[in-house]
């Protein structure tokens, strides 16, 4: 397999493996407009050269937009493989690269989300305890905080006190999230529009910086659901499972 460093140079030329389209749309231009905004921070996206779901992005611990409390580590926003790409050992590729490059920043090790039994969009906890991984954090809804230091010793990554109890003050659903997921951009106004037309509470909280999404009430920032200030699911959503969602 080859690999592709995708960096503001290529940007605009290169396919990002988790929306394939062309740059006009708004899952593709928002997802590059959030990318291009990451390079000076240290963020690396490295993909399959060839088009589909094959690539991991990660970002020093300092500048990831998690509330996470990890100096000297390496956040990594994501390590997806699927389609035809699975059971190649594409993943491991991917993570190996990873720990060589973080190694030679002189990083502590690397951190990431997970949870208990796999859920969608976040890293397969059999994965990561089979490359080394072990928990050493978890918010009250199950998320997990997982690392694989690169010494014994290495102070271990936490959550920030105000992911680790997910909760919110306000009625109807409340859905914060970024645009560091391209599926935001198309499925957020959706569900919008959703809860207007069928008179469902619902407000979405887009957490356009840093300082915002390390002080959010999840853990999860990229989406979030809330209902009636408890925690519900991270999973995107279109329309038709949002509604199966509301009437249960």
């Amino acid at each position: 397999m080859e690999y592709i460093r995708v960096t503001r140079e290529n940007l605009e030329k290169e396919h990002i493996c988790c929306a394939i389209s062309n740059n006009k749309d708004v899952q593709v231009s928002s997802k590059k407009a959030w990318l291009e905004g990451r390079f000076d921070e240290g963020l690396v996206f490295l993909k399959s050269a060839e088009r589909g779901k094959c690539f991991i992005e990660y970002i020093p611990a300092e500048k990831a937009w998690v509330p996470v409390e990890a100096e000297g580590y390496i956040y990594i926003d994501c390590l997806w493989v699927s389609g035809s790409f699975k059971g190649h050992g594409y993943s491991s590729d991917l993570l190996s690269e990873c720990i060589k490059d973080s190694r030679e920043k002189g990083k502590k090790g690397l951190c990431i989300l997970a949870a208990g039994k796999k859920r969608p969009f976040l890293a397969d906890p059999k994965f990561l305890k089979y490359k080394g991984f072990s928990v050493c954090d978890e918010a009250d809804n199950g998320i997990q905080l997982w690392y694989l230091p690169f010494e014994e010793g290495a102070q271990r990554p936490r959550f920030k006190e105000c992911a680790r109890h997910p909760h919110t003050e306000e009625k109807g659903y409340v859905l914060y999230y970024t645009s560091q997921c391209p599926f935001n951009g198309k499925y957020v106004p959706i569900l919008e529009e959703t809860a207007r037309e069928n008179g469902i509470p619902f407000k979405a909280i887009h957490l356009e910086s840093r300082e915002e999404a390390r002080s959010a009430p999840t853990p999860v920032t990229t989406y979030a659901l809330f209902r009636d200030g408890e925690y519900v699911t991270n999973e995107q959503m279109n329309d038709k499972k949002f509604l199966k969602l509301v009437r249960g």
